[in-house]
């Protein structure tokens, strides 16, 4: 392509994003720019909050563990490169960086997912990690493949300096118990990000807290799109100073890197103004409405965390989809859900699940009324490894790559049927 069109400096690196809503990626632009004051700004910006907050810490002795994707040569030129945002990232650490992280760049930016969780668990055995980055499901595979290698189910036991887990990518509470499991101390510290293909955008800055401080000095300009005008052809635009509290979002940015009020496709509510302060509430194609109960990911998130919380179960990755019934049945949510640990009751878990989802969304409570309109969710219970052979079959193992957990239609559920059937 043709340089200085969208941007005035040259753009050689394009970040894959993970496709996780349409099934295809995009490739999006990322400029010297974007990396320096934006990506790196945003990591760097991090660790100072960290800092400041626990000024007792020793982060920086030990090494950082990065979870990343893979990145190769874009075929349609010998100078520019595309891949995983986090290999795009590692590929242009500067020095003093590079000199803490592991594993080593051979093994980081390796294709074959299988043989890169292999190669990275048995050398970051041997390092003193202080502190790992990664999506949670990506992080987890690596972490138990490294427990099992060395015959202990506590990472302590590996890594007795680990103090810091950095995630983004999906909601980190569906996740946690998992977390907590295998890093059983109150000294842990988890700290979230979110970092997109296309910016750096949000840094928690409060310890034990689901609010992301709005980062407003790294190159990108934000416009807001209120939730039920997101349809419309030619929706209006809400600037930064006018949003208001409580009120879902969808983020419209322009970047450092050429996007010119690219439409994010994420949803966020602010949480406060002053600082701007915001929480991701999910996507604005995943979402089911199939019998006007208008359901969002945010309210399945915590659902699902609350039915946990309540059958001591524990979970591993799920999608939702709507069941569509004949005649005069009601219609009903299928839940394909695998679990770390089962709930010793799936019927009391369907329960506390359906309770919890009526108590968070007005709507889904209504349709539920009395079965006339959607039946309780039905639960099926996938075999272990279920999603991740689905993301393989799909060539989609690592980096930010996820399972949409909720859709509108079945064609993703009927996939993952039809896959976890033969």
């Amino acid at each position: 392509g043709e340089q200085n069109v969208l941007w005035h400096s040259e753009i050689k690196w394009f970040a894959k994003s993970s496709g996780t809503t349409t099934g295809k990626s995009k490739f999006i632009p990322v400029s010297k720019e974007s990396l320096e004051d934006c990506h790196y700004k945003g990591g760097k910006d991090l660790l100072a909050i960290y800092h400041n907050i626990h000024p007792e810490t020793k982060l920086i002795v030990g090494k950082t563990l990065v979870v990343g994707g893979s990145s190769k040569l874009n075929p349609f030129s010998e100078t520019s490169y595309y891949g995983d945002l986090s290999a795009i990232i590692m590929k242009n650490f500067p020095f003093w960086v590079e000199q803490r992280r592991v594993p080593e760049m051979e093994i980081a930016l390796m294709e074959n997912w299988d043989e890169k969780i292999e190669k990275m668990a048995n050398s970051t055995s041997k390092e003193d990690v202080s502190n790992i980055s990664g999506v949670p499901s990506w992080t987890l595979l690596l972490l138990n493949r490294i427990l099992e290698i060395n015959k202990t189910d506590n990472l302590f036991d590996i890594w007795p300096n680990l103090e810091l887990y950095m995630h983004g990518g999906v909601n980190f509470s569906p996740y946690q118990k998992q977390f907590e499991r295998i890093i059983p101390s109150s000294k842990m510290n988890y700290y979230e990000s979110y970092n997109a293909s296309e910016g750096y955008f949000g840094i928690q800055d409060q310890q034990k807290s689901n609010e992301m401080l709005l980062m407003l000095d790294y190159g990108i300009f934000y416009e807001f799109i209120p939730f039920e005008n997101t349809n419309e052809e030619q929706p209006t635009t809400v600037a930064l100073e006018n949003v208001e509290l409580n009120k879902i979002y969808e983020m419209v940015i322009t970047t450092n890197a050429g996007l010119w009020r690219y439409r994010l496709g994420d949803t966020i509510e602010f949480t406060c103004l002053n600082p701007f302060r915001i929480k991701i509430i999910g996507r604005t194609k995943q979402f089911i409405n199939a019998f006007g109960e208008e359901l969002m990911v945010d309210n399945a998130e915590k659902a699902i965390t609350e039915a946990c919380d309540k059958t001591q179960a524990i979970i591993k990755d799920y999608t939702v989809a709507p069941f569509f019934l004949e005649g005069n049945n009601a219609g009903k949510h299928q839940w394909l859900i695998e679990f770390e640990k089962k709930p010793a009751d799936v019927a009391l878990f369907g329960y506390f699940l359906d309770e919890a989802l009526k108590k968070l969304n007005s709507d889904y409570e209504a349709k539920r009324f009395s079965n006339m309109i959607l039946a309780e969710p039905e639960i099926l219970i996938l075999e272990k490894n279920t999603f991740y052979n689905w993301l393989k079959s799909k060539n989609k193992l690592g980096g930010q790559h996820k399972v949409p957990r909720l859709s509108n239609n079945r064609k993703l559920l009927e996939e993952i049927l039809n896959l976890a059937r033969d």
